[in-house]
């Protein structure tokens, strides 16, 4: 599988995160221009920002947790081969999965919505790994 083509989804990923990070930086600015935030109200990692700065910041936090997994099962089947057309399906799901995911918990916020997409790509991600693993330990292809 072309190298471009297994990295795609990552930089997906990549981006969206970014653009959750520059979205989220105006929003704060406006929390402390607009006196509602006084730096000693976050000093300490509280969570004393508008509803709506929180709600950008829950989701781009929300880009640590399982991303992560994602990151290095993508380095890793670069590095052993093991990067193919499986591998790249299940990629695309759970890209897809955190944008819808990053969607929901950015607008309507609703977590019979949010939960089941998270989930999606989560599920996703358990079966790429298991396969990588398998193919790993068993010495397949």
């Amino acid at each position: 599988m072309p190298i471009p083509f297994v990295l795609l989804p990552l930089f997906v990923e990549v981006v969206l995160t970014f653009v959750l990070l520059f979205w989220l930086a105006p929003l704060r600015q406006r929390d402390f221009k607009g006196g509602g935030v006084r730096e000693s109200d976050i000093a300490l990692g509280q969570k004393k920002w508008s509803p709506r700065a929180q709600q950008v910041a829950n989701s781009f936090d929300n880009q640590f947790q399982l991303p992560v997994l994602f990151y290095v099962l993508t380095i890793l089947s670069i590095i052993t081969h093991h990067a193919d057309v499986i591998f790249l399906v299940l990629a695309w799901i759970f890209v897809l999965s955190r944008i819808a995911h990053a969607y929901v918990h950015t607008t309507s916020n609703r977590v019979m919505v949010r939960g089941p997409l998270y989930g999606v790509g989560a599920f996703a991600l358990a079966i790429a790994w298991i396969i990588f693993m398998v193919r790993i330990l068993a010495g397949l292809p």
